[in-house]
């Protein structure tokens, strides 16, 4: 895998955000990789809540000034740029005023998803793409983490199925035992219809549970990693019909199992 170029896109990732199961795995996962010479991006959301000055986030001025069309509205696309200490790797932050500046992530004070999650996945979303476009820098394999990257692998095979950066990419789905109760708005169907026009992958997601979301994130991948011990029973059933590449939990030797997992994958081309 050395000189291999693995893009991981995740909801969550320490330092920037609380430890979680899936905020370490992200990080430990890019690092492993990042360790054996594998070239490695890692793309999350500019929640409010991170702490810029602390992180030493900037803002990179020529990736940053386009606009994205979300649900026909145009919203701005801001990219800032750390490195995490020791490790020297680069993790870019998609960011918008309206979308991410609250001082909080994914629900308010009262824990109630925020109304606009579903539009914040959508710019999540084509913001990773359109940066690493700017970048061109064609990603080997993308790997995702958190529900807020799971429409991430939907827009790439229909969205953006005519980008060459994109057409030879892997694309690798991390499940974890936790989600949000509930549902996204009922509109997240018809916004990315407007994106997609005819797709039919969008009635996966036309009852945006959390479920429904991984399904998508499922079903328009290559490969799927079990990133906690435990999976929803439905989402394992959903697997098995795929009949797709699956990694199980790796309890231990997961710098070996994931890595052999993506040179597979890449080789089985």
């Amino acid at each position: 895998m050395k000189d291999k170029r693995i893009l991981f896109v995740s909801s969550e990732v320490v330092p920037y955000l609380p430890e979680t199961e899936l905020s370490s795995t992200a990080f430990t996962s890019a690092k492993n990789a990042h360790s054996k010479g594998v070239q490695t991006r890692i793309f999350m959301p500019r929640f409010g809540v991170i702490n810029e000055r602390r992180h030493q986030l900037h803002e990179v001025i020529r990736l940053s000034g386009m606009n994205l069309v979300v649900n026909d509205v145009d919203m701005p696309l801001i990219i800032k740029v750390a490195s995490i200490p020791k490790e020297r790797m680069q993790v870019y932050f998609i960011d918008n005023e309206e979308y991410f500046k609250r001082k909080a992530v994914f629900t308010d004070e009262d824990d109630q998803l925020f109304p606009d999650n579903d539009e914040r996945a959508i710019f999540f979303a084509k913001g990773v793409v359109e940066t690493v476009k700017k970048l061109n820098w064609a990603p080997d394999v993308i790997h995702i983490h958190g529900w807020m990257a799971s429409l991430l692998p939907l827009y790439l095979r229909e969205f953006y199925k005519e980008e060459p950066l994109f057409t030879e990419s892997k694309i690798v789905t991390s499940l974890y035992n936790s989600g949000f109760k509930g549902d996204l708005s009922a509109d997240l169907a018809d916004k990315v219809k407007f994106d997609l026009n005819t797709s039919d992958k969008i009635a996966t997601i036309a009852a945006p549970s959390h479920i429904n979301i991984l399904k998508s994130a499922i079903e328009n991948s290559d490969a799927i990693i079990h990133g906690s011990e435990i999976i929803d029973e439905e989402l394992s059933s959903f697997i098995e019909e795929q009949e797709m590449p699956v990694l199980e939990y790796q309890s231990e030797h997961l710098k070996e199992s994931y890595l052999n997992f993506y040179a597979d994958l890449i080789a089985a081309e």
